[in-house]
């Protein structure tokens, strides 16, 4: 089974990601004023927030995202192929990445260029990257839950510590190029949050447009589109009964925690968050 590709520190996936890659895109990738970056841990709604984006862009209508692999409408800028498809694309840029502040471009940071950052309960990060992680074959598969748990608290597993992964980016948080999202907002009231990525990205979408963005960016619509699911995915990099799409909820920790783990998990994060103002955190 692959074991992760080390980075300064940082776990990366084994497949499709080289540490001369890593190093050039963010010593030498430009990322360009009109550029629109997809931003998360994984595991958080990244895929989510990119058909919300693409339906945006193509107001509502769903034959853009029906056509053509999500990797490819957004390419992943730390995987060779989404590299090679940035460098070459003309004009403005859908660009997807989970990595950490210090490995991303340098030159987004002089940028105008637009950051969503998508947050997650890391509760529920924690057990959707196990059912995941461990039926690919991009890492190192943990055994059992309760394994999982401590790589996970430790920064042991793909993209190092959610703790760390998130203070970073959040340092971004007042600046007029970032937009954080939450999960949890994303599946109370979806169509706010779509609204809310339209103003930021400028974008004004008709009432029927929205309500097109809603139907095809839902949870239903994503698992049975071809180009959205991951199916197309190799077979020989993922087990059988594997899916990218599992369950899309929230609090679905509560059915795999035990009392220890909550409270362990409880005392890390407080100890690590503890410098966010109260209330910055939906879940908490």
């Amino acid at each position: 089974m692959a074991d992760y590709l080390w980075f300064e520190g940082i776990p990366l996936p084994s497949i499709e990601v080289e540490k001369e890659l890593i190093e050039e895109t963010r010593d030498k990738f430009v990322i360009r004023d009109e550029d629109t970056v997809i931003l998360s841990y994984p595991k958080s709604g990244t895929n989510w927030v990119i058909e919300m984006v693409c339906l945006i862009q193509s107001k509502g209508d769903p034959n853009w995202i029906q056509s053509v692999p999500i990797w490819d409408r957004s390419p992943w800028i730390e995987s060779q192929k989404g590299y090679q498809k940035l460098i070459n694309k003309e004009g403005p840029r859908l660009i997807s990445s989970h990595l950490p502040f210090h490995l991303f471009p340098k030159s987004f940071f002089s940028s105008k260029a637009k950051v969503i950052y998508i947050i997650r309960n890391p509760r529920d990060v924690l057990v959707s990257g196990y059912f995941f992680w461990s039926k690919t074959k991009f890492a190192r598969n943990p055994e059992s839950m309760t394994t999982y748990f401590e790589w996970f608290l430790k920064g042991n597993v793909v993209y190092g510590s959610w703790f760390e992964h998130t203070c970073a980016w959040l340092s971004m948080r007042e600046k007029d190029n970032f937009l954080l999202l939450n999960y949890e907002d994303m599946k109370q009231d979806t169509k706010s949050i779509i609204k809310k990525i339209c103003d930021f990205l400028g974008k004004k979408l008709e009432p029927d447009e929205l309500d097109m963005v809603l139907k095809y960016s839902s949870f239903q619509a994503m698992k049975e589109n071809n180009m959205s699911n991951y199916s197309l995915v190799p077979e020989d990099m993922v087990t059988q009964n594997w899916a990218l799409l599992r369950k899309g909820m929230s609090g679905d920790w509560k059915n795999h925690f035990t009392v220890a783990q909550a409270e362990a998990f409880d005392k890390v994060f407080q100890e690590k968050m503890a410098s966010f103002p109260p209330g910055l955190f939906p879940w908490e």
